[in-house]
């Protein structure tokens, strides 16, 4: 389930405030489907491409999105010199909070 997926990586990151783990995917739409991209930090995910509801403790993926991969950065996230740690990697590898380096 993409919601469970997203609450155990936030719970990881929030014990890694020097990290950032960027999702990209896929989300179904009426026609199709359309890229997004996530960023989880500190415990709390953001989408950079959708809006999400103002609400923490609503996913901020619907359950039938597609995640395609996960890359960890150096956080907290500088846009104009952005440091890659490791990926793009599956996404469950970033279950093991050994992967957060």
């Amino acid at each position: 389930m993409v919601s469970e997926l997203l609450s155990q990586l936030e719970e990881i990151s929030r014990s890694r405030p020097d990290r950032v783990l960027r999702l990209r995917g896929d989300l179904p739409m009426e026609d199709g489907w359309e890229p997004f991209e996530l960023l989880i930090f500190r415990g709390f995910s953001s989408s950079v491409s959708h809006p999400t509801a103002f609400d923490p403790d609503c996913p901020a993926l619907p359950e039938d999105a597609c995640i395609r991969e996960a890359e960890l950065l150096q956080g907290p996230l500088n846009p104009s010199a952005e440091q890659p740690l490791a990926g793009p990697l599956p996404t469950q590898r970033f279950l093991d909070a050994a992967a957060w380096l």
